[in-house]
């Protein structure tokens, strides 16, 4: 059963490389919290509400490298690999709760074969749900379950590109395409910690759902709140 919203309620797909990223500056990004959080609160100030899936980030990355580490990648099933990715996503769901205690839903969506009828608060905070699905998937079901039409991701890329920017000067930046195109650039197969504009199970999932995706700078706010008032934004439409 699906559930009906106002049309002025989102879907973020909030990625872990923008609040968590790894590399030299790996670990939780608490400027961009602050920013984040300042947001939020003055999108809910304009009546909109948000469903925010958080990413597993540098977390679920160390987690995953020190089991490869300590137990060998031979003697590692990908659903235990999965499974520490889903977890990472928990945690980085509770820290944004707490950030928004006062104006979020007691209880983090995490189960998607259920929908609580309750998560009526101007913000819902999701994490991930189980093996072979990443956060991308679980925004997408959170949508549909919800009747909500559009899921916002919130990547470190401006665009989705036909091939890998940092690798070929030839990429081509994409500013509108369809499930079909898409899939075609992602492929079919999920792997643990893939990295990907959207992944595959999702993109196949939106696809089937009718589940329109933006993909944005989740770190150029002025941008995103184009997207959220339907004026004209960098980003690519996946529909």
């Amino acid at each position: 059963m699906m559930m009906k919203v106002k049309p002025n309620t989102f879907v973020l797909s909030l990625g872990g490389s923008i609040f968590a990223p790894n590399g030299k500056q790996k670990g939780i990004d608490i400027d961009y919290l602050h920013k984040f959080e300042k947001f939020i609160r003055q999108q809910v100030a304009k009546k909109r509400r948000f469903f925010i899936v958080t990413g597993g980030g540098y977390t679920a990355r160390e987690y995953r490298d020190a089991a490869a580490k300590a137990a060998g990648k031979q003697d590692i099933a990908d659903e235990d690999l999965d499974w520490l990715g889903v977890h990472a996503t928990r945690l980085n769901a509770h820290l944004f709760r707490t950030i928004f205690r006062d104006i979020a839903h007691p209880y983090i969506l995490k189960h998607y074969d259920l929908i609580d009828k309750k998560a009526i608060t101007p913000v819902v905070i999701c994490a991930g749900w189980k093996p072979g699905w990443s956060s991308d998937y679980c925004a997408v079901m959170a949508a549909n379950d919800y009747g909500i039409k559009t899921v916002i991701n919130l990547s470190n890329i401006d665009y989705v590109f036909d091939k890998d920017p940092h690798k070929y000067k030839t990429a081509k930046r994409i500013e509108k395409m369809s499930w079909n195109e898409m899939i075609k650039i992602v492929g079919k197969k999920w792997e643990p910690g893939l990295n990907a504009p959207f992944d595959p199970v999702a993109c196949r999932a939106a696809k089937e759902m009718k589940v329109k995706v933006v993909v944005c700078n989740g770190r150029n706010f002025k941008n995103v709140e184009k997207v959220l008032e339907g004026k004209e934004f960098k980003g690519t439409i996946i529909e």
